[in-house]
């Protein structure tokens, strides 16, 4: 089963104000900690630019290592089964 990364982008796009406000970040707080503009974080949670893969990874990165946020994840069906076994292999 091929990894669907539009999906997981969109479940990650819908979600991201709710996951931000989660760790009491403010966009630019989350656009510091992941090496973007504050411009791009509101353009994402806005739906006027898509998110792209590597900014993605690094929203898993950050909200996977967070206890407040890290099971949101599976409930919200972001960091799915399918998910972690394509970053194992």
């Amino acid at each position: 089963m091929e990894l669907d990364k539009n999906a997981l982008i969109d479940n990650m796009t819908d979600n991201l104000p709710v996951l931000r406000a989660r760790l009491n970040m403010t966009q630019e707080d989350l656009a510091n900690k992941i090496g973007l503009s504050r411009g791009t974080i509101i353009s994402i949670e806005n739906n006027k630019r898509p998110m792209t893969w590597s900014t993605f990874m690094s929203l898993i990165l950050l909200f996977s290592h967070n206890e407040r946020t890290s099971k949101l994840l599976d409930a919200m069906d972001i960091f799915t089964q399918e998910l972690h076994n394509y970053l194992d292999n």
